[in-house]
Order: structure tokens, then C-alpha cells, then sequence
């Protein structure tokens, strides 16, 4: 089949930014799916261009940590459109660039021997909101729908 990707936005119940990236054959399923998800979980699908202002489109890399040290391997990878390094919770090494810098940074872990454990591009939220527990459970009970189609690759969303 010819697949088209389509990227959908709206809000969760509380006011929660949701872009949902598909993979589709049928855009008109698609778009009724999602558009059924969110009306079924108390959000609306909205406009083009509605939320995406509100994330940021990067590459993410984790890759193994082994003694590295982040000031060093800061410096040997600015030049490849590193943005931002850190670690996640499980110790890994955690290196965002630039949407069109992925590459460049893919080929520079490759050139450098790093080993790579995940390579994806992501959307990070400018801004986040806190739900407390109840509010946040409606929204995650509609990320699960979605996450759960058969069209759907991602969900991103601005809950903190």
C-alpha cells in the first residue's frame, strides 16, 4: 500500500497539547479514529498549525554510557548540531540536535565508535502543565487510545 504520513493536533481534556503522529492508507479512517478518540476522552481534534507551535521537532540519540565524560564528548559533538547532552534515569547518555542536524549527528556517533541504543526524531514541549493525579489520568486514558490505533506511530504531548 501507498502510506501517507499526517501529523493531527488538539487538546486533551485540561487543556493538555496533543500532536499525533500517523502512518496511514486510508487518511479518511484516520482522521475519523482520531478525531473519535478525542471526542470519546473529553478533547477536541483541532486546526493545522493549533499546537504544534508549541513543540520543538528534534533528534534524540541515546547512547551507552561508558565513563564518558559529558564536558568532553560536549565539546567533540557542537560541531555536529548538538543542542542539548544530559542522562536519562537508566544512566544512558542523552544527545538532542537539531531536526536537520539528525543526520550529521547520526553519521558523527557512527565515525566516533559511540554506540547508539536509540536513534528517533521527537517533539519536546516549550512549555509544560501539571495536572494533579485525577486530571492527568484523563489525559493519559486518551494518549492510550491513540497510542493504541493502528495508524498512530506517536503521541507527544505537553502534560509535565
Amino acid at each position: 500500500s501507498n502510506y501517507e504520513e499526517i501529523t493531527y493536533e488538539g487538546h486533551a481534556p485540561h487543556g493538555i497539547a496533543v500532536l499525533v503522529e500517523t502512518a496511514t492508507d486510508n487518511s479518511t479512517r484516520t482522521v475519523a479514529n482520531v478525531r473519535m478518540h478525542f471526542t470519546k476522552c473529553g478533547g477536541s481534534l483541532g486546526t493545522s498549525g493549533s499546537v504544534a507551535f508549541g513543540f520543538t521537532r528534534l533528534g534524540e540519540f541515546k547512547v551507552k554510557n561508558t565513563g564518558q565524560n559529558l564536558e568532553d564528548l560536549e565539546l567533540d559533538l557542537i560541531d555536529y548540531g548538538l543542542e542539548e547532552i544530559g542522562e536519562d534515569s537508566e544512566g544512558n547518555i542523552v544527545i538532542r540536535t537539531a531536526f536537520n542536524e539528525f543526520g550529521n549527528m547520526a553519521k558523527a556517533l557512527d565515525e566516533k565508535k559511540i554506540e547508539v541504543i536509540t536513534a528517533e526524531l521527537t517533539r519536546i514541549p516549550t512549555t509544560t502543565m501539571e495536572l494533579d493525579e485525577e486530571a492527568a489520568n484523563d489525559v493519559l486514558k486518551l494518549v492510550d487510545k491513540l497510542e493504541q490505533d493502528e495508524d498512530v506511530q506517536k503521541v507527544f504531548h505537553n502534560m509535565g
